[in-house]
């Protein structure tokens, strides 16, 4: 029988605390009687056993930290302010921008009032947040060896990604790392024809549902076509969730035909997703997040129906390896096939999979939603970026490897999309041992940083901050990678951009995902133009608030409303029109 989450997490954190609460309950009851005092009432000696050790390692905590910084040099970082004890209305604020506010909106304000690295103290627990490049660069490069998931973070994602590539340390980090690297050698990523047949499926489909005289919602297609080309990549074989077709506006009486909800496809994709929005809830409540799923963890479900769909293509590849079938077809050399001959274990295999679904699924998804919403707001660019792709390969030739690498304008687009919607907005480190990180500040002392306190960088608020940027940060221009901008900003300060991420942990597909995108974006050129959003095919819950027109930045002209789990994603879809080129154009 499963240990529910709650009781799992008491075990884990009671007994280091029983001998703590045993003496202040001994000394509530002794100590009053020596002094005369009488004896204290039962509900006060418990609830001091229940609240004073806390309080006090509290305390001690803090003390300890405040001489190691000094014996350091060094400076503690600023903290939030919480009226609340324990970090309560923190929590609340938190839980209320993951669910109705824009990404990073809390951490914007605070930042504003304490500076660009700061800590929270939620439930007594505290965590640093940063958007300082400068710092993301000692996590993941420069200092990488102190940096880790660690095991509170790893725990809090362990029911959806297990053991994988994304969530582990160490050996097994390396043995994942090693067996995927493989895949993503230039011959491999320079393959096209895998991303054609999936293109070219995409395509046809949006062509007929433009056709009844409905949009498109461009995310869901988008999801499709990355799975759809990520399994075939992975384990020779696509998945084929476009069988499932497109999804109608809900205003259509088609919406919620039951050939489409019910497809297997459909309930992969809907736990696929829900999943990781669970998964990134437990991010508000720190470490603690078990006592909000106390009897049941709410992500495993989700999680299990991924399997059931996965687990046949699985057995199958096992089957074959154990009749000495693997090595005779082609198709066998892949991802999967690699992954079998390593083990037989089925937990490893699985989560080797899912992990590389993620990113082969959800991060390139994201770049091509986010790059027709572009598309759609900015027609002047789309008209630019057509016409490059037109001079290069023509309004119908599939292009090559060498193509893609000579459309500057297609990478700068990219990039730029890259730059205001990066796919991984938020991601997080815990640190190792007791350590400093340089002032910002000519002259000034270090920051103290604690031994095992969690670490969360946010690369969408440093890709738009106008410090780093220049003072047109917010505006979308693909020219700022093409023009002086590049040597006055990023050329000095590389680790101002990084939407795959740095050092030994850098995205192993990131060549991968540039091809993808850059090769379905030409596509589609190819074959449309003049995008333009569909607002009454939007679902109305997932439109932006009209307060947010009042808001700063780009919160008051999002025609969307952004949401975040693992990867960024648009709410209720991102629907589109689009007019189809004729042939003879």
């Amino acid at each position: 029988m499963e240990i529910p989450p709650g009781l799992a997490h008491l075990a884990r954190i009671l007994p280091p605390a029983l001998l703590p609460c045993a003496v202040t309950y001994f000394f509530l009851s002794r100590v009053p009687l020596l002094l005369d005092w009488g004896v204290l009432p039962l509900w006060s000696r418990v609830l001091g056993t229940i609240v004073a050790p806390p309080i006090v390692a509290y305390v001690y905590n803090e003390y300890q930290q405040a001489r190691e910084a000094a014996s350091l040099g060094a400076v503690r970082l600023p903290v939030v302010y919480d009226r609340w004890p324990g970090g309560l209305s923190l929590i609340s604020k938190m839980a209320k921008s993951f669910k109705e506010g824009y990404p990073g909106d809390f951490l914007e304000e605070w930042c504003e009032q304490y500076g660009n690295t700061l800590v929270t103290k939620v439930l007594f627990q505290s965590g640093i947040f940063t958007t300082e490049p400068e710092y993301i660069k000692i996590i993941l490069a420069t200092d990488f060896d102190n940096y880790w998931k660690g095991p509170n973070d790893s725990r809090l994602l362990q029911s959806l990604l297990g053991f994988g590539v994304f969530n582990t340390d160490d050996h097994l980090w390396k043995f994942h790392r090693n067996l995927s690297r493989p895949f993503f050698s230039r011959e491999r990523i320079s393959d096209f024809d895998i991303f054609d047949r999936h293109t070219q499926d995409a395509l046809s489909r949006m062509k007929a549902r433009l056709a009844e005289g409905f949009p498109i919602d461009f995310q869901d297609l988008t999801s499709r076509f990355t799975l759809d080309s990520a399994t075939e990549f992975l384990f020779g074989r696509s998945v084929d969730s476009t069988s499932a077709g497109l999804p109608y506006p809900e205003s259509s009486p088609l919406a919620n035909s039951p050939s489409f909800l019910n497809h297997p496809s459909n309930n992969f994709v809907r736990s696929f997703v829900q999943s990781q929005i669970l998964s990134a809830q437990r991010a508000s409540y720190g470490h603690n997040w078990p006592l909000f799923e106390f009897w049941k963890d709410i992500v495993k479900p989700h999680r299990k129906v991924i399997n059931e769909y996965i687990d046949p293509i699985l057995n199958d590849a096992l089957a074959r390896k154990r009749v000495g079938g693997l090595e005779d077809s082609k198709e066998d050399q892949t991802f999967l096939s690699d992954l079998v001959k390593a083990t037989d274990d089925k937990e490893i295999i699985r989560d080797a999979i899912f992990n590389i679904l993620i990113a082969g699924r959800d991060t390139t998804a994201a770049t091509l939603t986010y790059s027709v919403y572009m598309l759609a707001e900015h027609p002047d660019i789309a008209a630019r970026l057509r016409k490059e792709i037109i001079d290069t390969v023509g309004s119908s030739r599939m292009p090559t490897y060498d193509d893609l690498r000579g459309m500057k304008y297609l990478r700068a687009f990219i990039n730029e999309t890259l730059r205001l919607y990066p796919p991984v907005p938020f991601d997080l480190r815990a640190s190792k041992r007791a350590t400093t990180w340089p002032s910002t500040e000519p002259g000034g002392k270090p920051f103290y940083i604690p031994a095992g306190i969690s670490c969360r960088y946010s690369v969408f608020l440093m890709h738009r901050r106008t410090d780093l940027w220049g003072p047109d940060a917010l505006k979308f221009d693909p020219d700022r990678f093409l023009d002086d901008r590049v040597r006055k900003y990023l050329t000095v300060n590389p680790f101002i951009f990084l939407p795959f991420n740095a050092g030994a942990r850098i995205c192993l597909g990131q060549m991968f995902a540039y091809n993808e995108a850059s090769f379905f974006l030409v596509r589609l050129l190819q074959s449309f133009t003049e995008f333009s959003l569909a607002p009454d095919a939007q679902p109305e819950s997932t439109k932006p608030p009209a307060s947010w027109k009042e808001c700063k930045g780009t919160k008051a002209t999002e025609k969307i409303t952004l949401g975040t789990h693992l990867t960024m994603y648009a709410k209720g879809g991102l629907w589109v029109r689009m007019k189809e080129i004729a042939v003879e154009d």
